[in-house]
């Protein structure tokens, strides 16, 4: 009998067994009224996570999919925006943006590092025809986490768009839209929200809707104004994942059995259990500082290739984890612990990267590792995080 295979990547995560349960059910109509009623419960959901008051759009599509929404609904070609650099995951909003005609003014930040409002308001005071900014809550490539908040603080007072990717952020740490400030924030289905892949989620301020009605935008599928009429009216523009809805109403539920809170609190102590284990083996993050929840990359030491870890922690211990991407390839590994993960299989994972270290270049950890890994979860699961 082989291991248990366990899913520790930043997206796709882990399902609860009620969602899997929830997607195997018959196929239903979206036209019909039973439908309609799960599309009205399940913005009530969307709505508290995304801590919202209007309509959350669901579009079947890859978070990539509201990305471009994002993009072409908001904003006219030859606009100036500014774009966030600090990883892939900026990369596409550039190349997004680029793609749509906009004149992007690139704010790059060193791999690792996050972006700061000091920044931010430096490039909006040399471009003060920039409309937008461009930025992801959470940089999924780096394990990143930029300062949302502050960010919003600078936009709000100015006539410029705060677009957020929260694709690996939304459920998984706190970024309240409306409270923060936040113009345009968007996820998928595939990371916090424990679903398979399949869906995204976009959501606007009252000024964004402003702008995507002067925006005038041409595309026929990712209409927001179009899809914001039928949402309103408990339908979707197009035939939905109907079977993925139905999936994110169970999900929904289970955030609402537990509470954000306690959802949250769990997240950020399992972050702490993961640095705390990698730092016992001996070994450093990526990110030292403006770390994400959920995900932890760590770098590998000298003479160890990210890839051959990898392929030991799959075939010898089951556990499934991620690659650094272009210049990070074969330098970190990317450890997710995002969604329907709990301490018991984070613990699995990091005995997984110990044993492999040592496999694939002869590192040897330190024993205590887990020990220090688990009594970091217990301290951070009482203690919480301030923004909690």
């Amino acid at each position: 009998m082989r291991d248990k295979m366990r899913l520790l990547t930043p997206g796709p995560t882990p399902l609860p067994e009620e969602v899997r349960l929830t997607l195997a059910l018959d196929m239903v109509h979206h036209r019909k009224p039973g439908f309609t009623a799960v599309l009205r419960e399940v913005q009530v959901g969307l709505q508290e996570i995304f801590g919202h008051a209007g309509p959350v759009l669901i579009l079947t599509a890859s978070g990539t999919g509201a990305m471009w929404g994002a993009v072409s609904n908001l904003f006219k070609p030859r606009e100036r925006v500014l774009v966030i650099e600090a990883g892939k995951f900026g990369e596409r909003w550039g190349k997004m943006a680029g793609t749509h005609g906009l004149d992007c003014t690139i704010l790059g930040v060193p791999m690792g590092k996050a972006v700061t409002a000091e920044l931010v308001t430096k490039a909006l005071d040399a471009n003060p025809d920039i409309s937008g900014v461009f930025v992801q809550a959470s940089e999924t490539s780096t394990g990143v986490l930029h300062p949302i908040r502050q960010i919003a603080e600078v936009t709000r007072r100015r006539n410029v768009m705060l677009v957020v990717d929260g694709i690996s952020a939304v459920g998984i740490s706190p970024c309240p839209m409306d409270e923060w400030g936040i113009d345009c924030l968007l996820t998928g289905s595939q990371k916090g929200l424990m679903l398979p892949p399949g869906l995204s989620f976009v959501a606007l301020s009252p000024r964004a809707w402003e702008r995507a009605e002067q925006a005038a935008p041409r595309n026929f599928y990712f209409d927001l104004l179009g899809e914001r009429k039928k949402t309103l009216a408990g339908q979707t523009l197009f035939t939905p994942g109907i079977n993925l809805i139905q999936g994110l109403h169970t999900s929904l539920d289970l955030f609402r059995q537990a509470g954000l809170e306690t959802v949250y609190r769990r997240q950020w102590a399992l972050t702490c259990m993961c640095r705390a284990g990698i730092a016992a083996m001996g070994l450093a993050p990526l990110a030292e500082r403006d770390y994400t929840w959920g995900l932890t990359s760590v770098l590998m030491p000298a003479g160890v290739d990210g890839g051959a870890v990898l392929k030991a922690a799959a075939e010898r211990y089951g556990v499934v984890m991620a690659g650094g991407q272009d210049q990070l390839k074969g330098r970190i590994v990317r450890i997710g612990h995002m969604g329907y993960v709990d301490f018991g299989d984070l613990a699995v994972g990091l005995h997984a990267l110990a044993r492999s270290l040592h496999l694939a270049g002869g590192y040897t950890a330190s024993r205590d590792y887990l020990e220090q890994a688990l009594a970091a979860y217990e301290q951070a699961l009482v203690e919480g995080h301030p923004a909690l």
